[in-house]
Parts: structure tokens; C-alpha cells; sequence
């Protein structure tokens, strides 16, 4: 009995050991969908004045594109105006996808900031301060980063950013700073946002220096009067691996003052 549990035991482990070496690892991806949205704290174009918020038409909108990762902009938590809710984890929660908030300032008793948005693990976040030295009264602005871990051990850096809306000088000061975080970073970076400058400014020179943007021809992605322009970006740092598919504006959605954009991108 004792020789035949032995036996048997043996056969097991042995057997055992060779099905293991032949599980097949989760394939890498080949290709990431990547969303920018500025979302006016989920406050529609047509209720500016009530101040209504209709956060189920953000993620209806989100969810009918189905990104891999999101760079969301203009986001309130726990803010009066947005009746005190959490608007990064209720989108996340109702997608389905891994969060991370990061407040640019305090306002109205909650805060107001970006979030970042993935279908796969987020790890190794940062939030950088940008300079307002050209205009230290200016709203303060963040880059939020972190790492998107995807399947086979593939990982990119992934950014967000939103860029002074008045103050030239401090965008542009801004825009070097992250070029300079690009540039030391080990990953593959990858950064969308809302730059609140046009194609052919000084700052949009300053980040094509180091960054190839999804488009080339860049349509509208802001209609609003005194901002009208292509001001939203989806880009990589020149080494990167990515090259992209397809770009694309939903100026059809008009559930924000800006439209979201997309980029499909190889790896």
C-alpha cells in the first residue's frame, strides 16, 4: 500500500509539473484605445445655467466607445454643485474599470481635478505641480501619471494633464515641465488631456519636440466661443513603440463643452 501511494505520488507531481510548463501566458496586446474627455464636471452644454448634472450621459458616452484607458478632465468630487457625489468612481464603477483621481485644487467643500481611467491594473501614481510662475494668481494645474499594467507584463506610463487656459507663459512653462518628466521616464509615455493651446502655438512647438501627436489635421475638439479650437490631445514620446491606427473627434456628442476624442494605437 505504502509503495503504491508513493508511486502514485510521484506520477502526480511529475505530471503536474509538466502541465505547468505548458500553460500558455496572457498574450501581450497588440493594440490600445485611448479616450481624452473634458467633462465639464458632467454638466451638459444645455443645462450651463441650471447647473444640472447628468453623469450617465458621460458614461454613456464612454462606455459606447469601449477604451482601454481614459484621460478625463474637469472632474468634481464630492463638490456642492455636483450634488456631493464622487464623479471618478461612479464612471469607473458603472464602466467596470480601475480609477485614479487627482486634485488640481479644492472647490466648492469637495475637490477638482483629473482622472484616469483603465480597463487593466493602475499602479505607481504621481501627481506633479506645474509652475504658474509666469502668473502665480492663474489656477493651479497638475500632471497626473501612472503606470497601466497590461497583460504579459507589458507596462506604459500613462498621463493627463490640463493646460492654463489664460495665462500663455505659464502653459508654456508647463508644457516644458512635462516634457521633461517625459523624457526621464523608463516606460513607454503615453499623454492625453485638454492643452488649451491650438496647433502652430509655442506650446504645441514645445511638446511636438518630444511627443508625435494621433493627429495630424487636427479637427475642433472645443466649440465654445473664445476657446474654439483643437485644443484636446492623445500623444507619445517620440521612442515609444506605439504608432497610431486611427483618430478620431465625436463632434456628434455634445454632452460637454468639449467633444472626446479617440485614438486607436499598435504596440
Amino acid at each position: 500500500m505504502k509503495i503504491f501511494l508513493v508511486t502514485f505520488m510521484l506520477f502526480f507531481l511529475l505530471f503536474s509539473c509538466k502541465v505547468n510548463k505548458n500553460i500558455t501566458p496572457f498574450k501581450a496586446i497588440k493594440t490600445l484605445k485611448v479616450m481624452s474627455y473634458n467633462i465639464h464636471h458632467a454638466n451638459p452644454p444645455a443645462y450651463q445655467e441650471s447647473g444640472e448634472i447628468d453623469i450617465n450621459a458621460i458614461i454613456e458616452v464612454i462606455n459606447k466607445e469601449q477604451p482601454d484607458v481614459v484621460a478625463l478632465q474637469e472632474v468634481d468630487v464630492n463638490t456642492k454643485r455636483s450634488g456631493k457625489i464622487n464623479e471618478a468612481q461612479i464612471i469607473a464603477d458603472k464602466l467596470g474599470m480601475q480609477v485614479f483621481f487627482a486634485k488640481a485644487i479644492d472647490y466648492d467643500e469637495g475637490a477638482y481635478g483629473l482622472a484616469i481611467l483603465s480597463k487593466y491594473p493602475i499602479t505607481d501614481q504621481a501627481i506633479y505641480k506645474l509652475s504658474l510662475k509666469a502668473d502665480a494668481k492663474a489656477e493651479p494645474r497638475i500632471l497626473q501619471t501612472a503606470i497601466i499594467n497590461l497583460p504579459n507584463n507589458q507596462k506604459i506610463r500613462f498621463a493627463n494633464t490640463h493646460l492654463d487656459v489664460l495665462n500663455t507663459g505659464n502653459r508654456e512653462l508647463q508644457a516644458k515641465e512635462i516634457t521633461t518628466i517625459a523624457k526621464a521616464e523608463q516606460f513607454p509615455f503615453l499623454i492625453a488631456g485638454d492643452w488649451n493651446a491650438n496647433v502652430g502655438s509655442a506650446t504645441l512647438h514645445i511638446m511636438d519636440e518630444v511627443f508625435s501627436r494621433t493627429c495630424e489635421t487636427c479637427p475642433i475638439t472645443c466649440p465654445e466661443d473664445g476657446e474654439q479650437g483643437a485644443i484636446d490631445f492623445i500623444a507619445f514620446t517620440h521612442n515609444s513603440p506605439f504608432k497610431t491606427i486611427n483618430y478620431k473627434v465625436h463632434q456628434k456628442v455634445k454632452v460637454s463643452d468639449h467633444y472626446p476624442i479617440t485614438a486607436k494605437l499598435s504596440l
